[in-house]
């Protein structure tokens, strides 16, 4: 979801290049202090000001250690540091998405953390997060953020169409009719995005793949179902036609923010943009809901995130070093600080203070968190996404059928889970 530009992208290798070797910073000396490196892959405008912050209350109560902060653009950040960590080069501490655990701890790159200082808190944490952070019984990240997806509305257009949050897919599109009659605006447009498509495979009780049977069930009839339900929603009086473009994102984003549209699907890393809107100058406007079910009564959505993880491939003075920030930059108080700042969701229980919870989409995000489905522990599922999100804007496009998409989805798959079966 963020962009960028292939020259931008070049300067940037080198500078990453240059900044990346925590484990043997040239500015360290035996009797000054540790430089580590934290390669952070927020947004550099609404969430790395924060973080910036943060770096310099943790060098202010701890004068042995410098942190190099340096802001890595999330859709480059899996490539360079896969790159930079099996050259030795990687930084020390990495801002990981909750999808990349698996892989990268397989491939030795991530440093176990249990027992160290920066998993002092551990008890403190949600469950289900630790062991999203978790691969083969070791914990290899602190999670620092979490997320998930929900229905986000417009309590006002709801409100003047005398229609209430949709509690299934049905549901919702009784409810788009109806708000298209009433106020002339769409009720609901959705994303062609694979990770948006995840919530109605999890309606259906399935997923694209099933880990403990290594099998791919991308084309099983339940996911047939839950991608049919999918592809429903494009068509029909109130819901906006499929946005195939490379600015999907963005049109959606704008259209709702600004009151053109009553419903979507999205996550709370765009609470902050919310409010900018027209539609929602007034915060309490935001209405927010767990997706809507499917035929089995189900309803959830992906638990996304990240984890802060330190690079195996440091020197101990620097891992040390690297556990004693990520304990400081997860502490209770840091991430109550980062909550009422970015508006991101804290992973532990005691950062959720009355003053974070002041904020309605903080908290309307909190009380869905408990339908999040975690994913699947498999070093290749953040990959498995890839070739749906080509499959699914050609099938909402009209391009495939949809038994087309998902043959040729489950044989993509199968290239990258070879061992599984069909």
């Amino acid at each position: 979801m963020r962009r960028g530009i292939a020259a931008t992208a070049l300067v940037a290798s080198f500078a990453l290049a240059a900044t990346a070797c925590g484990g043997s910073d040239s500015g360290d000396k035996a009797d000054g202090p540790v430089t580590i490196t934290w390669w952070d892959t927020s947004n550099a405008t609404n969430e790395a000001p924060t973080y910036q912050a943060l770096i310099k209350d943790f060098e202010a109560a701890n004068k042995d250690i410098k942190v190099k902060y340096v802001n890595v653009p999330f859709d480059q950040a899996q490539n360079k540091f896969d790159t930079a960590a099996g050259a030795s080069g990687a930084p020390d501490v990495l801002r990981s998405d909750v999808g990349w655990t698996p892989a990268f701890a397989k491939k030795g790159f991530f440093l176990p953390l249990d027992g160290t200082e920066a998993l002092a808190d551990q008890a403190k944490f949600k469950p289900n997060l630790i062991k999203q952070a978790q691969y083969d019984g070791k914990t290899y990240g602190v999670p620092f953020v979490t997320d998930t997806l929900a229905l986000v509305y417009n309590k006002q257009l709801f409100e003047k169409a005398g229609v209430e949050a949709p509690k299934t897919w049905d549901d919702l599109k009784a409810a788009a009719a109806t708000i298209k009659s009433k106020t002339g605006v769409d009720g609901y447009w959705g994303s062609t995005a694979a990770y948006y498509a995840q919530t109605f495979l999890y309606g259906e009780g399935t997923d694209t793949v099933d880990a403990t049977a290594k099998k791919i069930t991308v084309n099983s009839d339940a996911a047939k179902k839950g991608y049919g339900t999918w592809l429903s929603l494009f068509s029909g009086k109130g819901l906006h036609k499929a946005d195939t473009t490379a600015d999907a994102y963005a049109h959606i984003q704008d259209a709702f923010v600004n009151g053109k549209v009553a419903a979507i699907i999205q996550g709370p890393w765009e609470i902050t943009n919310f409010y900018k809107g027209t539609a929602f100058k007034d915060k309490n406007n935001l209405g927010i809901a767990t997706v809507p079910a499917g035929s089995t009564g189900k309803a959830g959505a992906p638990t996304g995130g990240h984890n802060l993880s330190v690079y195996a491939g440091s020197d101990s003075a620097h891992q040390k070093a690297a556990e004693k920030f990520v304990g400081f930059m997860t502490s209770a108080k840091s991430q109550t600080q980062i909550a009422l700042k970015n508006s991101t969701l804290p992973t532990r229980d005691d950062a959720y203070t009355a003053e974070v919870k002041a904020d309605p989409g903080i908290a309307g995000y909190q009380s869905v968190l408990s339908s999040a489905q975690p994913r699947v522990a498999l070093p290749e599922y953040s990959s498995l996404l890839t070739p749906l999100d080509t499959e699914l804007v050609k099938i909402a496009g009209g391009k495939e059928s949809l038994d087309k998409g998902l043959s040729n989805a489950e044989t993509a798959l199968a290239k990258l889970v070879p061992d599984f079966s069909k």
